[in-house]
């Protein structure tokens, strides 16, 4: 079973997993399972639903992800709109990760045998700065891209119209008080799959037709 964090009732789900008689379970977690600030939100649900899985008694994997490539998408309506892309924390780099390499990962985990009772750090290859991704997005459309930063105070208003004040409040400690790593690259998307992570450039390629205005 592959499943995600944060349902209601993680403990009664896995029950419900037991009881269906499935053996191994996959948890999409994150590298906020091991945040030095476990008392914010996400860190708490992720550990909440880590706990869960581990206590189940079925055979469990974690898969600790840095940032998707994925969230790229958000910049799609500035993207068409203008050749200037603004965000939060633009002095951050990430190693990025394409969610296509997660998902090889836990097909391994799932089918082969060997990968019970671990934790795997995921991350891309190379740590990116949102600047460094906007440029790479901008090459395929053959635009001049070039990104703004907010302001914290500007990103935290922005953020928190659409989002519970403990989301954003756990993402400016993230980014802000570096209480989560997700700029360190990991070896371990290679190591299972015997093939390295994908570059940005490679997923911005193969998304080309959602950044064509």
């Amino acid at each position: 079973m592959f499943l995600l964090p944060g349902y209601r009732d993680m403990p009664g789900l896995t029950a419900e997993f037991a009881s269906a008689g499935v053996q191994r379970v996959v948890l999409l977690s994150s590298q906020a399972a091991v945040a030095t600030d476990t008392g914010n939100a996400i860190p708490e649900f992720m550990i909440r639903s880590e706990d869960a899985v581990r206590e189940s008694g079925l055979a469990w994997m974690f898969l600790r992800p840095a940032a998707f490539m994925s969230n790229a998408l958000r910049w799609l309506p500035q993207f068409r709109s203008s050749d200037i892309v603004s965000d939060a924390f633009g002095d951050l780099t990430i190693a990025v990760i394409d969610p296509a390499d997660i998902a090889a990962v836990a097909t391994r985990a799932l089918l082969e045998p060997g990968h019970e009772v671990r934790a795997y750090s995921l991350s891309g290859p190379e740590a990116l700065l949102p600047a460094d991704r906007v440029r790479i997005l901008g090459q395929a459309p053959g635009r001049d891209l070039r990104f703004q930063p907010e302001t914290d105070e500007d990103a935290r208003a922005r953020m928190s119209a659409t989002m519970p004040k403990e989301y954003v409040d756990a993402f400016f400690s993230f980014y802000r008080d570096h209480t989560i790593d997700e700029t360190t690259v990991h070896a371990t998307v290679e190591q299972l799959t015997g093939r390295p992570p994908r570059i940005f450039d490679q997923w911005t390629t193969a998304h080309a037709s959602e950044f064509r205005t």
